[in-house]
């Protein structure tokens, strides 16, 4: 008899362990996915993305010359610019801020206030966007900081904007040696990687 209860006991606290690691384990994967859908919790309101027309997502300049600004901005060789799309899906009444930045290569070797970068709209004709009625250097761009689009620190800031609609912009962006920049006679080179972010406003 004594034994009996003594199974019965064991049983007991046995189905209690099973019971306590199940709700555990439970706990634990509902905290994961919850853990998982605060991470990408833009996809119920909107989500946006970035593609590239070249293989890689940037622009380089090796042993180019110094140019004025109208030669610059009237580059239209195959190999003279970057076209890329940044395309928006809003879903219900969200609105989401983004910012498309670039970041420099290491084994860049020209300075950032040697070269000069041109951003238009393909979408309207080539036509330039409104911080870019005439081309910038890269040392006057602002780099990022604190940003509300959710882009790290220390990236250069090309254009930053607001979705609040479903939309597909299209983008241009041209580079090249600043004409009063005095290149020295070894090779240099200046590469940029373009990177959007994009972030839910607060409602």
């Amino acid at each position: 008899m004594k034994d009996n209860n003594s199974k019965q006991v064991l049983l007991s606290v046995l189905g209690v362990a099973i019971l306590v690691v199940a709700v555990v384990g439970v706990s634990f994967a509902a905290f994961s996915y919850s853990q998982t859908g605060s991470a990408v919790n833009t996809i119920t309101t909107g989500t946006i993305s970035l593609t590239y027309n070249n293989p890689t997502n940037g622009i380089n300049l090796t042993n180019a010359l110094p140019m004025t600004d109208a030669v610059g901005k009237a580059l239209n060789e195959e190999d003279q610019y970057f076209d890329f799309t940044v395309s928006a899906n809003i879903k219900g009444t969200a609105t989401i801020n983004y910012a498309i930045t670039a970041t420099k290569e290491e084994d860049s070797t020209i300075p950032d206030n040697g070269v000069k970068v041109y951003l238009t709209d393909m979408g309207s004709s080539d036509t330039p966007l409104s911080d870019y009625t005439t081309p910038k250097k890269v040392s006057a761009l602002t780099t990022t900081s604190s940003d509300v689009s959710g882009a790290p620190n220390g990236q250069y800031v090309l254009y930053s904007g607001t979705f609040n609609s479903t939309v597909t912009n299209q983008y241009r962006l041209r580079m090249w040696v600043a004409d009063d920049y005095s290149a020295p006679a070894e090779s240099q080179t200046y590469k940029l990687r373009v990177n959007v972010y994009g972030t839910a406003a607060a409602q």
